[in-house]
């Protein structure tokens, strides 16, 4: 009769004479080195983009490299039931408890990777104790993420990847004697009575156990790599798991909240030694330690969620006109050379049912570049203005209760506001970015989301529509299709010409907006036959924006409507 532990330890080892030849067969394919190449380009590219938005003090991430490990099961213990007039009682050791999960939540509080750490380690199980007691199961690992991030395991041959438990050990056994291995590993995978551990290795019980141990553990390692082979984890989480009460739930019953997406399950626990008592062997004086949790690298990459992208040249004005659309709300840097921004900014456009954004009550109608307004900020901070100024949800007098339209932005606008959208700037777009040059696949990859792209092209450049040819090509090449969600060009800068009044500067202006508006009609055609919209706009004097946000609206609405359909 075999013993109750041998039974639980082969409950799955049905194919054990082929495990090792079928696992050698596994672990040498590596058919895919160009690709591997490949990947390491791009990695050293992306940290030296990390690189440069750290030296602008920057802490945006949005990619990063982690390896998981989820908790160790707890070990059983080897005991044995002693009370009052029992001097000889059973085996009474507990099982280990198992380790905890480690799972993956996306999470709307968040826009970076920043938070994440690099090194993900689950609670280990607690230990069985004497009397029957088992170990506590480890708590599992939740681990926040933005809201788009894509999760990526990364193959079994790429170098960057963290060895597995048994690789780990392999490695620290390499320099062993035979003799020391097989003491090493029985180490690692026993746990005996105090005093009995040379007796238990002589027994044949224990060799028994110790086979059947060593068979599940090849089945083990055989399904760990073929699921990391056959079934890598590739996650995309664009959308937040919302936990809803039943309505009709008892009261004072708890309910779990979403944990997110199981990455690496614990190990379990340890058996105790009343698992091991059979007709041979009625007091066994050995148990099992716990098994290590699950051990994967993973690649996180956050592709930006928002329903407007900004795609344009450095400089051309998309972080003005994200300002004057926000009304100053987002913090986007504002300066006079190319590459300002290097992280993409996300901000919120409010709209009221007449077509009014908070951005155009906001009282700023100017938006300078950023050093300036700082500087008038201090020298206003130092006159002592704050001290009595009114704070935007504050007014200056009643605001009448018969007002159809808002006045104010803050709490006050939440009265009118009927749709609000996301919008986003972008670092900046150059030739050659769809190969990763410039800010390149760290740029295009954070517009991916957008529902719909509005191409930004600075009106005062002598030629506006050679900008707009470099942009749909880049976006092209980068993912075809992907130019095909432009909706709007917004010639912006617009105030820098004729801006003295002069009528010969004034023709020539209309002049040019009529060329760029020929070329998007004939050279930008959607493959449904609709045609871009080209609105002149001035971001820096809030000029011409109700226009470009009524579309925005439009376009939104429509993209919404289409995946609601879907």
């Amino acid at each position: 009769m075999a013993p109750v532990g041998l039974s639980y330890v082969l409950r799955s080892s049905v194919r054990s004479n082929t495990i090792f030849t079928r696992v050698r067969t596994i672990s040498s394919q590596s058919d895919a080195s160009s690709n591997i190449s490949e990947d390491l380009e791009t990695f050293r590219r992306r940290r030296k983009t990390d690189w440069k938005r750290r030296q602008r003090g920057q802490s945006f991430l949005d990619n990063v490299i982690v390896t998981v490990r989820a908790g160790k099961g707890g070990d059983g213990c080897a005991a044995f039931h002693r009370e009052k007039f029992k001097p000889f009682g059973p085996p009474s050791g507990g099982d280990g408890g198992r380790g905890g999960d480690v799972y993956i939540l996306p999470t709307s509080h968040l826009t970076t990777l920043s938070s994440v750490p690099k090194k993900i380690r689950g609670e280990n199980g607690t230990h069985g104790q004497g009397t029957w007691q088992n170990g506590k199961a480890g708590s599992p690992l939740v681990i926040k993420v933005p809201l788009g991030t894509i999760v990526r395991q990364l193959p079994w041959d790429d170098p960057r990847r963290a060895k597995d438990t048994w690789e780990s050990e392999e490695e620290s056994l390499a320099e062993l004697s035979p003799t020391d291995k097989r003491d090493k590993m029985r180490d690692k995978r026993w746990v005996h009575y105090p005093l009995y551990q040379d007796a238990n290795v002589e027994r044949d019980t224990f060799k028994d156990a110790e086979e059947a141990y060593y068979k599940a553990e090849r089945i083990r390692r055989y399904e760990s790599r073929r699921k990391a082979m056959d079934e890598p984890i590739y996650l995309d989480l664009d959308k937040e798991e919302v936990f809803e009460r039943p309505v009709d739930a008892p009261l004072g019953i708890g309910h779990q909240e979403p944990l997110g997406h199981l990455v690496a399950a614990g190990g379990l626990g340890g058996l105790g030694n009343p698992h091991f008592v059979s007709a041979e062997n009625r007091s066994p004086k050995f148990a099992t330690r716990g098994i290590e949790g699950e051990r994967l690298t993973l690649s996180l990459e956050l592709k930006l969620l928002a329903d407007i992208g900004l795609v344009g040249m450095p400089n051309a004005g998309k972080s003005t006109l994200l300002r004057a659309l926000t009304g100053g709300r987002a913090k986007s840097e504002v300066a006079g050379y190319a590459f300002t921004t290097l992280n993409p900014v996300v901000g919120i456009v409010r709209v009221a049912e007449d077509g009014t954004f908070e951005g155009a009550v906001s009282g700023q109608t100017v938006h300078d570049e950023t050093w300036k307004e700082e500087q008038v900020a201090r020298e206003r901070a130092e006159r002592g203005e704050y001290a009595t100024a009114l704070t935007r949800n504050q007014t200056s007098g009643e605001i009448p209760e018969t007002l159809i339209a808002p006045v104010k932005p803050g709490h006050h606008f939440d009265v009118f506001e009927t749709f609000r959208f996301t919008i986003a700037d972008n670092p900046g777009l150059i030739s050659r970015a769809s190969e990763n040059v410039g800010l390149g696949h760290a740029f295009l990859r954070s517009m991916e989301r957008s529902l719909a792209l509005v191409y930004v092209v600075d009106l005062s450049m002598d030629n506006p529509w050679d900008e707009l040819a470099v942009l749909r090509e880049e976006l092209e090449k980068y993912q075809p299709g992907m130019s095909e969600k432009g909706r709007i060009v917004v010639a912006n800068k617009a105030d820098l010409l004729a801006g003295d009044g002069d009528p010969v500067a004034v023709e020539e202006a209309k002049g040019k907006l009529r060329k760029l508006e020929e070329y998007v009609k004939n050279d930008m055609v959607l493959p449904d036959g609709r045609q871009l919209d080209v609105i002149p706009t001035s971001a820096k004097f809030s000029q011409n924006l109700k226009k470009v946000v009524a579309l925005m609206q439009k376009y939104v609405d429509e993209e919404r409507e289409c995946m609601k359909d879907e």
